[in-house]
């Protein structure tokens, strides 16, 4: 692979969380149109098999593996899986997520466990049970964080806390596999447009409320993703570790 290119993906194997929709899914189309085997990992099967089918437009082929991340031994066995059919895994991209919208007096300990295990657990053991393969030859871990780490988003308590943690998780892995050759990083995405912010982004005058706070004034197309994903993913990158790069248009520099 040192003679290759940055940018030629080709034998790397790429192991994609939450790959059956948004950004998790242009994840997998793009990493795939530069050369790399992709196994998308999802709960839900009819989307990754979209995503399969957006992947084969580009000239690639997914392999899909339906999984829960809140299950422990799902994700082992998937993993072990991947490890078996492709000979090695080289990166993992964490994009599964979920967000639960209340005040904090009516967010339920079923509520606050069901979105730690999603974004901050399932991280953990995802990273985990893939580094147990990645010891032997190096690899890349990318996680995805948000952007609004550092500040509140309001009425997402749980949200705000599984992400702020996956952010030091990202740190404390780092420090820990680069014996390894394993690196570490976190992405921090603001508004893009996908499924996930409809809530907000399909209201008009809540979508004009968070654009008057982005200096670019728009959110993130879901197809900008997939070139910083690349750059984490490949050998360009092999120096950095540790660290989270957010791409959020400038909003989390705007404190008015």
């Amino acid at each position: 692979m040192a003679n290759k290119a940055w940018h030629d993906l080709s034998g790397r194997v790429v192991m994609i969380y939450g790959a059956s929709r948004g950004l998790g899914r242009e994840v997998a189309v793009h990493l795939a149109g530069a050369g790399a085997s992709v196994a998308c990992c999802a709960r839900n099967l009819e989307g990754l098999e979209e995503t399969a089918s957006r992947v084969a437009d580009v000239g690639g082929e997914a392999t899909i593996f339906p999984v829960d991340v809140t299950t422990e031994a799902a994700v082992e066995d998937h993993t072990n899986a991947v490890a078996d059919r492709f000979g090695r895994i080289d990166v993992v991209v964490y994009c599964a997520g979920v967000m639960h919208a209340a005040p904090a007096l009516r967010t339920s300990d079923s509520d606050w466990s069901r979105v730690l295990s999603v974004n901050l657990t399932g991280a953990f053991v995802a990273a985990r049970a893939a580094a147990r393969h990645m010891k032997a030859h190096g690899g890349r871990m990318i996680l995805f964080g948000t952007a609004f780490v550092g500040r509140v988003l309001p009425l997402t308590v749980a949200y705000n806390v599984s992400k702020a943690g996956l952010h030091q998780l990202v740190r404390s892995l780092a420090v820990e596999w680069a014996r390894y050759s394993i690196t570490v990083n976190g992405i921090a995405p603001g508004y893009f447009d996908t499924e996930m912010p409809q809530a907000v982004l399909g209201d008009p005058q809540l979508r004009d409320a968070v654009l008057a706070r982005i200096p670019l004034r728009r959110v993130g197309e879901p197809g900008e993703i997939g070139p910083l994903v690349h750059y984490l993913a490949s050998d360009a990158s092999s120096f950095m570790t540790g660290a989270v790069l957010r791409i959020d248009g400038g909003q989390s520099l705007n404190v008015s």
